[in-house]
């Protein structure tokens, strides 16, 4: 593409990314069929996923979903026909690559790079054939992999497996989460093909990437897979059209250029649940530019869920149960809602509920 660099600014990114990830519910959806699922949806905690389901207007059973560690290692929903491919578009592109994503606990063994995933991923297909509590097959696939790939653990008084390697190992391993109630235990997915033999389309998870959580720089687009830029560009794809959001250099495919350009300013409010994909960009300046709230939206430990109205992260939101089938949401806005805002966040309300299998659901509103 030729001629001048497109510039736009954060509110159009937005309002793209409102429309682009469907949260403006143009139509009836079943849950498989979001777009979002080609990323995944992240299910922290349990039953955030299907939270971030409806409040694009998709509820219900949908066979065609499979739980799994997929982006960074941590618990997303995906289509469970998507998982092959996408297994191998995770696989790291370089022994690097590999060693950069098991930090902390086995500085050795991470020196094993990619030989360290495959050996992690073959005890996974070794030892889950059935379904299984985590523990054991923790101590199984520890007992299966070279010792540098284990650390002594106090609190347990024996050798357990990197828990970032595990994890990320776990979908190569062809491995699925099974959860009832609070428990989640390992389970196979059926006809696994194994671990990949090198890493393969990761340019398109990428644009995929950037069409739903872009315009986006590398670093933020390595940063969602658990990757760095400097290994990304290896398997930066073709196709993208450079685009400068408040001066910033960032990358958007070609063919969404009028999508961004023409996306008209959202007027909705949602409920978004903790790890929602409109949350999941890197870019957390542009999204949230308060870093107050930024910290009381991402915290170490226990994050709200994102109170989003008309295309803007407006405060954050907390449910508990308040008895069976009753539900309290206590919201707190950043600034003063209005009368139309304060109506439809009750809508709102009704759909958590249903989404949470709560018959009763009750709203405070916080005063900013």
């Amino acid at each position: 593409m030729t001629g001048r660099t497109p510039e736009i600014d954060r509110r159009q990114v937005l309002a793209y990314r409102v429309a682009a990830q469907q949260l403006d519910r143009t139509a009836d959806r079943r849950p498989g069929d979001l777009a979002v699922l080609a990323l995944g949806v992240q299910d922290t905690p349990y039953g955030a996923a299907r939270q971030a389901l409806a409040a694009r207007g998709a509820t219900g059973p949908d066979d065609r979903l499979e739980l799994v560690w997929s982006m960074r290692g941590a618990p997303h929903l995906h289509r469970g026909a998507d998982l092959p491919r996408l297994t191998a578009a995770l696989w790291p592109l370089t022994d690097v690559d590999a060693t950069r994503r098991m930090p902390g606990q086995i500085r050795e063994g991470a020196r094993l790079g990619l030989a360290a995933f495959r050996a992690t991923a073959e005890a996974f297909q070794a030892v889950v054939t059935a379904e299984m509590e985590r523990g054991a097959v923790s101590r199984a696939v520890s007992e299966l992999v070279p010792a540098e790939l284990t650390y002594d653990c106090q609190p347990c008084r024996s050798r357990h497996i990197s828990g970032a390697l595990f994890q990320q190992a776990g979908l190569a391993g062809g491995v699925r989460l099974a959860v009832s109630g609070r428990a989640a235990r390992l389970a196979p997915l059926l006809d696994w093909p194994g671990p990949p033999a090198e890493a393969a389309h990761t340019a398109e998870v990428v644009t995929t990437h950037l069409r739903l959580l872009g315009p986006a720089t590398v670093g933020d687009a390595a940063g969602f897979l658990g990757s760095s830029a400097r290994e990304l560009r290896q398997a930066w794809p073709a196709g993208l059209t450079e685009v400068r959001v408040d001066g910033k250099a960032t990358w958007l495919p070609t063919d969404a250029l009028d999508a961004l350009t023409g996306a008209s300013p959202p007027r909705l409010v949602r409920l978004l649940p903790p790890g929602d994909p409109f949350l999941a960009g890197r870019d957390r300046d542009l999204l949230v530019p308060v870093r107050e709230h930024q910290q009381q939206l991402w915290r170490p430990v226990g994050n709200p869920g994102a109170l989003l109205v008309d295309g803007e992260v407006a405060g954050t939101w907390r449910a508990r149960q308040a008895g069976k089938g009753r539900l309290e949401l206590t919201v707190s806005p950043w600034s003063t809602l209005s009368t139309r805002v304060r109506r439809e966040l009750d809508a709102e309300a009704a759909t958590v509920a249903e989404a949470g299998s709560a018959t009763d659901v009750r709203v405070e509103v916080d005063k900013p």
